[in-house]
């Protein structure tokens, strides 16, 4: 418990120290003339498609749980995708833990009593879903990088490259799995711990298999691009609310929601000061937009899905404490 303490005020002291550099040298006033030339309307429009895309990755995992327990229901889904989100914001991954909860929670029980879904498949459903949302990822950043390299070449290649550190924390994990999975399997055999460990690793691996076994695949894979074009479109729309940024392009808002997605791997409490540094600092370094504008757009696109997730969690929770306790 001390650990968990001492982690969460680690990252929450690091988003401080985050938020006030990125606003220490701040025009202020200027700042502010460009935030009342906001178009509202764009902002809001970036909000529906937020709570839109919540609805979607709930549509979308509902169709992973599905083969492993047909009585799960939107609704579930849903309110644990809105749960998990909001926990995010005060806890970083602790909405992992979160949704999982609420879905086991709800999940029917075989003849001898025990959940159909337990917490290893569902964890294997939730790395599925990281697994595609990660090939799209790679998907935009080919697609952002070929169609303008020397606007946003270098600055992706610094995030990317061979020395960085975020390359180094990708191989790395990587290369741990490879060793760790086989030797789970080969030690399995001894009991105990190793075959409840080995148990565990083959549940994950049942719920990432979960996909081969949808009716409807193709129609996951529609779901993703869905998702993934709404947060394209977000990020465009916060570019057409602020007036001197409206002659950015499409292509421009992709790159902008790439640099956002990639800030989420640092885990800060809901992402304050990574993502507005990474952000802005991207604006800077491709379009030398001034800082003040350029923490405009990221104060406005962050803090617009921040009151999102704290609107939808909130409710989804209430829902689930009042409407559906005990069932």
């Amino acid at each position: 418990m001390k650990k968990k303490v001492f982690r969460y005020v680690f990252w929450a002291a690091v988003a401080a120290v985050l938020v006030w550099l990125c606003l220490r040298n701040i025009d202020w006033a200027a700042f502010w003339t460009a935030l009342q030339q906001c178009r509202w309307s764009y902002v809001l429009l970036s909000m529906f498609l937020g709570v839109a895309s919540l609805f979607i990755r709930a549509l979308r995992w509902q169709m992973l749980l599905k083969p492993l327990d047909p009585s799960v229901s939107l609704v579930t889904c849903f309110n644990a995708y809105n749960i998990g989100m909001v926990v995010n914001l005060a806890v970083p991954r602790a909405g992992e833990l979160a949704k999982m909860g609420c879905v086991v929670g709800h999940s029917s029980k075989d003849a001898d009593g025990k959940r159909l879904l337990g917490a290893d498949k569902v964890i294997g459903t939730i790395v599925t879903e990281r697994v595609w949302d990660l090939l799209f990822v790679g998907l935009i950043t080919v697609v952002v990088v070929l169609s303008r390299w020397g606007d946003f070449g270098d600055f992706v290649s610094g995030l990317f490259g061979g020395g960085s550190a975020l390359s180094w924390v990708l191989w790395g994990v990587l290369a741990l799995v490879a060793v760790l999975i086989p030797l789970l399997w080969f030690l399995r055999k001894k009991g105990g711990f190793w075959a409840r460990t080995w148990e565990f690793v083959a549940g994950i691996g049942k719920g990432i298999g979960s996909f081969r076994h949808m009716e409807k695949g193709w129609l996951f894979l529609l779901y993703t691009l869905i998702i993934w074009t709404f947060y394209w479109l977000m990020s465009a729309c916060i570019l057409w609310a602020l007036p001197l940024l409206e002659e950015r392009t499409l292509l421009d808002a992709l790159f902008l929601s790439l640099v956002g997605t990639i800030s989420t791997i640092v885990p800060v409490p809901g992402g304050f000061g990574v993502y507005h540094g990474m952000v802005a600092g991207a604006m800077q370094a491709v379009w030398k937009v001034p800082l003040d504008l350029s923490m405009v757009y990221a104060v406005l696109n962050h803090e617009s899905q921040v009151i999102v997730h704290a609107l939808c969690g909130l409710g989804s929770y209430l829902h689930e404490s009042f409407f559906r306790r005990g069932r």
